[in-house]
This record gives C-alpha cells, structure tokens and sequence, in this order.
C-alpha cells in the first residue's frame, strides 16, 4: 500500500498524513487452494499471515487485527492434526481464527447419472461481511485489507463502502488468481507474489518453551 499523500501543515511545511489503522481479513482456504493449484508453491503452505500482512502496508500504518477465515476438514483427522497444528502457529503471533463448516453436498455425475456426495465450505463470505461490518461500526480500522480472490465478497464490499464512506478496502489477490470484479469494487489492490511467500514462513521448528521441549514443526508434506 502506497504511503498516503502529504498535506500542507503552514507556508513552505508539510507533514505526513497520519497513521492508519489497518485490518486484514484473510480467506484461509481460497490462499491455500492459490498454492495448491501449482506444485511449486506447496512448499509456501507453512506462512505466517502476520508477517506475510505487513508485506502490504506501510511503516507508517498499523495492523490492528489479523483474522483468518478457515473450516476443519471433520472427515479427515490426518489433515484436521496439521490444521491444528497451523492454527496454533497462527495464535502465536497473534492471528485471530474465525471458523466456518463444511457441509454434505449432493452431486450428479454428468456420464453415468449416479448420486454422490462430497463437501462444500460453507459460510466464510458472510463471516468475512459480518466481520468487516462489526470493526467497521466500532471503528476498530480506517483500511480494511481483504487476502482474497473470492467474488462473492463484492457484495460486502460495496455495502461497507456504501455505509462508511470514509473507510478503505483494498484486496490482495492470492497468486496465479485474477478476482477482477472484486478488485474493480475496492479502493486499491495488491498482487500476491512469491518473493512475499517466500519471506513470510514460519521457522521449521517452532518452539512453545524456554527448555525447547515442546514445539510445532511444520509437516513434511508442507516441505
């Protein structure tokens, strides 16, 4: 994000627009399908949304809050343990998880016509709406910053904007994604590029004691 623009403070002076409150929303699963979609960027999926936040903002703002919209995967306990594993990486520099739900969804096979059933993430749009618009009435920001390609949020988007005017939505579309309806309704926007990926990576080792006897390492298959 660009560092705002100067205002005259007397003859001859000018002093720097003052610090902005920013808050970042992230859409956990539509970044971890941006990495998943090209095998080189697996190894990106142990990232700190923390650091990775402050790759869009200025010296001269403040992050306030950094919330993660995710989901469990219920039916699968091997990739709920390595969710919750991130998770608590995540807690540990002060991420804020926010948490929708996977429901059955029923399909039709378009060759053989027969039934099936599979899952589908449900509510993390409306958490991000209703998260946006409950800093937004406490003023808790003065720019939101949404990690999202999902076009479903334009509707949010303009509805925020709409009731607080004075408000700034900026979004980072996640890598490889083009999101233009989305990036057409906020005020500015950012590409999500691999060098930020790159140098936003938790350690390997995580150590949660002073005797370095408990810890979080990230899973292999994230390697």
């Amino acid at each position: 994000m660009s560092q705002g623009p100067r205002v005259p403070s007397g003859p001859g002076f000018f002093i720097l627009e003052a610090m902005k409150k920013v808050a970042i929303l992230i859409d956990g699963f539509n970044v971890y399908h941006a990495l998943q979609q090209e095998q080189r960027l697996h190894k990106y999926k142990w990232l700190d949304y923390h650091k990775l936040s402050k790759c869009y903002v200025t010296s001269k703002d403040q992050i306030v809050d950094v919330y993660y919209f995710t989901a469990l995967v219920h039916w699968n306990p091997r990739k709920i343990a390595k969710h919750k594993i991130y998770l608590k990486a995540l807690s540990m520099v002060g991420v804020k998880p926010v948490f929708g739900k996977f429901k059955d969804k029923d399909h039709k096979c378009r060759i053989c016509g027969k039934q099936y059933s599979t899952f589908e993430e449900k509510q993390t749009d409306v958490n991000i709406a209703i998260t946006l618009f409950r800093l937004a009435v406490s003023n808790d920001f003065e720019v939101a910053i949404l990690i999202s390609g999902d076009t479903d949020l334009v509707p949010a988007v303009e509805a925020i904007k709409k009731t607080f005017p004075d408000k700034q939505i900026g979004v980072v579309v996640p890598i490889g994604r083009r999101a233009k309806e989305l990036v057409d309704v906020c005020d500015f926007h950012m590409k999500m590029k691999e060098k930020h990926l790159r140098t936003s990576q938790f350690p390997d080792t995580i150590y949660l004691d002073p005797e370095k006897k408990v810890f979080l390492q990230r899973p292999k298959s994230w390697i």
